[in-house]
């Protein structure tokens, strides 16, 4: 006889349902090639941006909806790159500018991005994000770092 009157094992967070799989933050459901082509797609129009000079626009096209799920390991290397490229390419003096102009879950996002980043450093410039976190920290607080370790979304 069972005390138990509930299955606790359906409210295991690390049993994803397959449709949670292939997502995009936006909700509408993508398979893995499907994001890879519009990760590729939003760099294209990420570097024609930065060409223009007009890197605010660049940082926001580059974090928004990236690709989240557990197959989407292509799209979410190349859109890391595609946000690692931006912000090396703005200025220190720039950053908390920027980073005012973003939203809160924005704000998440690339904090997401940032540990990313540091999570390699032989790939990516850790002095440029240990620069970026500070200022991203100083504007959205504590509370940034706090959503960012808890969220089960990886980028």
């Amino acid at each position: 006889m069972s005390f138990r009157s509930f299955d606790i094992d359906s409210l295991d967070e690390d049993i994803l349902a397959q449709d949670e799989l292939f997502v995009f933050s936006n909700g509408v459901e993508i398979t893995p090639e499907n994001a890879s082509n519009n990760v590729k797609t939003k760099g294209i129009e990420v570097r024609n941006q930065l060409t223009r000079g007009d890197t605010a626009n660049a940082l926001i096209t580059a974090i928004e909806s990236p690709p989240y799920g557990v197959h989407t390991i292509d799209a979410k290397d190349q859109n890391t790159k595609i946000v690692m490229d931006v912000l090396n390419s703005i200025k220190a003096t720039d950053i908390p500018s920027l980073v005012k102009l973003l939203s809160r879950e924005q704000q998440d996002i690339l904090m997401k991005y940032i540990y990313r980043g540091m999570s390699s450093p032989d790939l990516y410039n850790s002095t440029v994000l240990l620069n970026w976190h500070e200022k991203l920290t100083e504007v959205a607080g504590v509370g940034c770092i706090v959503r960012v370790i808890t969220d089960r979304k990886t980028v």
